[in-house]
């Protein structure tokens, strides 16, 4: 059985299937695009979503719902930043979606793909499980030898992600930094080697390995890295 493990790749399927309606996030509805038809949780179902995470930086996941509409007599797809950084609007309604694949007699089919790399193969790292074993010391020696690594100024990877929590081994070379933004739900920011300043509209500090901070959801705030630098980003969503 052949696995699709690009977006491209799955909105092509999907659109096969009959899923022809581009949808678009606005407050807490779909819209359709190309007219305002609005969509409302209570209007549809989620009949599938892949997720795809992103290698380079942990904002770069996404992920694409397959939506039916029996209302409405609509199928579409609605793709959407699943990262760490999604912002508020889009964080509610990724709630509303999830609660959504709950309908009955809906399959939901995931996939978690990784940028295939020597390292990182596609596919082939579980994500979540009833109990998974992580690496530190080997997830930061592999992130370092990735090609992301080499050609951009930061490198990232997943190393734990659930519904409510999310792990994300981050390196930044010296200089990188993570502009201002915020998270939808309580962070905590450990660094395990080198040193980031980290700061928000009111407070900034400074971090060495062995340092860690948290913050609550929602407060806008970046990273720079003082030198090159590891952290593990721990997100809790509430449900």
């Amino acid at each position: 059985m052949n696995t699709m493990t690009t977006l491209s790749e799955v909105l092509e399927k999907l659109k096969k299937d009959g899923y022809n309606v581009d949808f678009n996030l606005q407050d807490n509805c779909l819209v359709c695009h190309g007219n305002s038809l609005q969509v409302y949780p209570n209007e549809f179902v989620v009949d599938a979503h892949y997720r795809f995470e992103g290698l380079s930086d942990p904002g770069d996941e996404a992920v694409v719902y397959a939506i039916s509409s029996d209302k409405h007599g609509l199928k579409g797809t609605l793709v959407n930043g699943y990262g760490i950084y999604s912002d508020e609007m889009a964080s509610d309604m990724v709630k509303a979606l999830h609660d959504a694949t709950v309908a009955p007699a809906k399959a939901i089919k995931e996939i978690k793909a990784n940028d295939a790399t020597p390292q990182r193969p596609a596919g082939d790292r579980p994500l979540d499980a009833s109990v998974i074993e992580m690496n530190l010391s080997a997830f930061r020696e592999q992130i370092k030898q990735e090609k992301a690594w080499q050609t951009s100024d930061r490198n990232a990877i997943t190393i734990f992600k659930s519904d409510g929590m999310r792990l994300v081994l981050v390196a930044l070379h010296a200089g990188a930094e993570m502009k201002t933004h915020t998270a939808p739900g309580v962070i905590s920011v450990q660094v395990l080697e080198g040193q980031i300043s980290f700061s928000t509209a009111e407070q900034s500090f400074e971090l060495g390995a062995g340092q860690m901070l948290a913050l609550h959801a929602g407060i806008p705030h970046s990273v720079l890295a003082r030198e090159e630098s590891v952290f593990l980003l721990t997100l809790a969503i509430s449900k």
